[in-house]
């Protein structure tokens, strides 16, 4: 029985295999990536935001500038009064100074940030003239798309808060 043992061998247990890697903790590499995703998705996160927001506010102010301009669209001395006070005030969140600029100084500001010469030159100057007068001929659906296209220019460049 001993010599039938010894012939045999020892008895051998078969080959353990390693147990399969954890997937927690994850590799340093893991970590970078996971770390560069999570700040991708705030800065795009961020990113969205403040488009959104700039969205909203370009629309409330068109949505100001429109109900502005039709409701005093019957009375021309009006419209020029009011589209210039609304021109004001959003020159002023740009420019703090506008809000001392008048007559041909604040004609030539809104050239400047437009980009042309029709307000001192132009539809424009009834601005400063038709809101003086008692009847006052100026084209004004020409002074009302001017004024849109400046109030367009100005959310174009800044962001403007309503």
């Amino acid at each position: 029985m001993l010599q039938a043992a010894a012939t045999q061998g020892p008895e051998l247990r078969d080959i353990h295999l390693p147990a399969p890697p954890s997937w927690w903790p994850p590799a340093p590499g893991w970590w970078l990536l996971a770390i560069l995703a999570i700040t991708l998705c705030i800065f795009l996160l961020r990113y969205f935001y403040r488009r959104r927001q700039r969205r909203l506010r370009r629309r409330a102010l068109l949505a100001e500038f429109e109900r502005t301009a039709s409701a005093s669209q019957l009375d021309p001395p009006a419209l020029a009064a009011t589209l210039s006070a609304f021109l004001r005030r959003l020159a002023m969140h740009a420019t703090p100074s506008a809000a001392t600029l008048a007559g041909e100084a604040w004609l030539a500001h809104l050239d400047a940030r437009l980009g042309g010469e029709e307000f001192s030159k132009g539809v424009g100057r009834a601005l400063i003239e038709a809101p003086y007068r008692a009847q006052a001929e100026f084209d004004a659906p020409a002074l009302v798309a001017l004024t849109r296209r400046t109030v367009h220019r100005f959310c174009e460049k800044e962001v403007v808060h309503v």
